[in-house]
């Protein structure tokens, strides 16, 4: 993981990473259409844990197949489990938290991920605060509210932005521990490990749930459209994301990789466009600020000369 006091990366690495980050925002985002077609079928629990479950088994092989079986067996399987549930309970506590406060409070504390990531790595890594990464922030988090599509409801500041803001909080430290808590494993393994904890955490909280009155879960008029939509919202927008997600923040730091997540309205407006929608150059705009924010947290682009 990047941190304060390691030089930084070639300009080609730091390029790759950041492609790396794109992708992983853009693949998440295109489940997001996905989600909003197979969360009203399934309680929230639930559904977490399906989406769970599944992305954990499409990457569970994959990192037996490239480490062997045996790589499954070496791992500290516990401290994957208390990693994970971070992941899990942050997933829950958004669900919840927008059932309460709406989209647009989800959107509007959710873009504050990279003040979290970066807080976190000032905090715990001795990060150093400088103009670049300060402006950088600055307009990432400008072009994330730019962005947003304000026409669906108001911003809330209760208790359901309180639960979106903890679930910044656990997603943000559950990634920084995936990386340094498993400092041995590759990206498959602590991506791999990590969302197998947070399956079992998640899985165990819905059973609970049942246990206690919730109805179980009744698939009986599912058909071929929402299968295919499951299976986005969970292999690809949880699973496959969240590997190259972890390959990000293991070059950039969690802090840098946050930015890229208030460019995910523009990549639904464009999977949107693809499908017969409007463009919103509005949007467009955004995401061209939050790549100039990326671009001068990183001192890709400098503010000034250098003596």
């Amino acid at each position: 993981m990047t941190l304060a006091s390691e030089p930084l990366a070639p300009s080609h690495n730091l390029l790759a990473a950041n492609l790396v980050c794109m992708a992983s925002m853009l693949i998440w985002a295109a489940g997001l259409p996905a989600a909003d077609f197979i969360i009203p079928l399934l309680p929230a629990d639930q559904l977490s844990a399906l989406r769970m479950g599944l992305a954990a088994l499409a990457l569970l092989p994959v990192w037996a197949v490239m480490e062997g079986p045996g790589a499954l067996l070496r791992v500290n399987w516990l401290k994957g489990i208390a990693v994970g549930s971070l992941i899990g309970l942050g997933a829950w506590f958004l669900v919840q938290g927008q059932a309460r406060g709406g989209a647009v409070t989800a959107a509007v504390i959710s873009a504050t991920l990279p003040v979290v990531g970066i807080a976190l790595e000032v905090a715990l890594d001795g990060r150093r605060l400088n103009a670049g990464l300060v402006i950088g922030l600055l307009l990432s988090l400008v072009g994330g509210m730019m962005a947003l599509d304000f026409k669906g409801g108001g911003m809330s500041l209760g208790f359901g932005a309180l639960l979106c803001f903890g679930s910044v909080v656990s997603f943000t430290l559950g990634s920084r521990l995936t990386v340094t808590a498993f400092p041995g494993l590759s990206p498959i393994g602590r991506t791999a490990l990590t969302i197998s904890g947070a399956a079992i955490a998640v899985s165990t909280a819905a059973l609970i749930g049942i246990g206690t009155g919730t109805p179980p879960p009744d698939f009986s008029g599912w058909g071929m459209k929402e299968t295919l939509a499951l299976l986005a919202f969970s292999v690809g927008s949880l699973g496959i994301s969240q590997l190259m997600w972890i390959m990000s923040v293991e070059k950039l730091g969690i802090g840098l990789s946050a930015l890229h997540i208030n460019a995910a309205p523009f990549y639904v407006m464009i999977i949107l466009f693809l499908m017969g929608g409007k463009w919103d150059w509005v949007q467009a705009g955004a995401a061209g600020l939050v790549a100039v924010g990326v671009l001068v947290a990183q001192g890709i682009i400098p503010l000034g000369r250098r003596a």
